[in-house]
C-alpha cells in the first residue's frame, strides 16, 4: 500500500497506532483493497519522494468500511456522484507493525524481482495498492530484517 511520506508517512501511522486508509479514487486499487481481510498484512511503500521503496508493515483490522470523505465537499477526496445512500468508495483500517531497520528502495526490489513476483516495480504504475504473492511477501519479510 502506497502513500507519499508528506501526506501519510510511517511515521505517521507509528504515532497514530491505526489509521483509516481512505481517499482510494481508482477503481482497480479499490478492487484490491476489497479483497483484504482482517488480519491481513500489508507493506507500507513510501512513494513519490527520493527514494521510494518499502518502509514498514501494517495489520488490516477492518474492511469494507465507507470512505468518508467522499461526502465532504471540503476534502481532497470529495466525490459529488457519490451518496451516503450508494456510496462508491470505501477504505480499511490499519494498524502499525513497524518500520524496518532498512528500506528496500525501488531501484533494490526491481533488482530482485520481476513484475510477475512484485507488481509495484512495474514502470509507470500508479496504483496505490497492489497485491504481493505469498511467495513474495515471505522472501520481502526476510530481507527487510527487523524493525526499528
Amino acid at each position: 500500500m502506497k502513500s507519499e511520506p508528506d501526506a501519510y508517512g510511517i511515521d505517521d501511522l507509528r504515532r497514530e497506532g491505526t489509521t483509516l486508509w481512505d481517499g482510494i479514487r481508482n477503481y482497480q486499487a479499490r478492487n484490491f483493497m476489497r479483497t483484504m481481510t482482517a488480519g491481513d498484512r500489508a507493506f507500507f511503500y513510501h512513494s513519490n519522494c527520493k527514494p521510494p521503496g518499502i518502509v514498514g508493515l501494517m495489520e488490516v483490522t477492518e474492511t469494507a468500511l465507507v470512505d468518508p470523505t467522499q461526502f465532504d465537499p471540503a476534502a481532497k477526496y470529495y466525490d459529488a456522484k457519490s451518496s451516503p445512500d450508494a456510496p462508491r468508495w470505501d477504505c480499511a483500517r490499519l494498524r502499525f507493525l513497524g518500520a524496518f531497520e532498512t528500506m528496500l528502495s525501488l531501484d533494490q526490489l526491481r533488482e530482485l524481482y520481476d513484475v510477475d513476483q512484485l507488481p509495484v516495480i512495474r514502470r509507470g504504475n500508479r496504483l496505490s495498492i497492489l497485491p504481493v504473492p505469498e511467495e513474495t511477501a515471505l522472501d520481502l519479510l526476510e530481507r527487510l530484517g527487523p524493525f526499528h
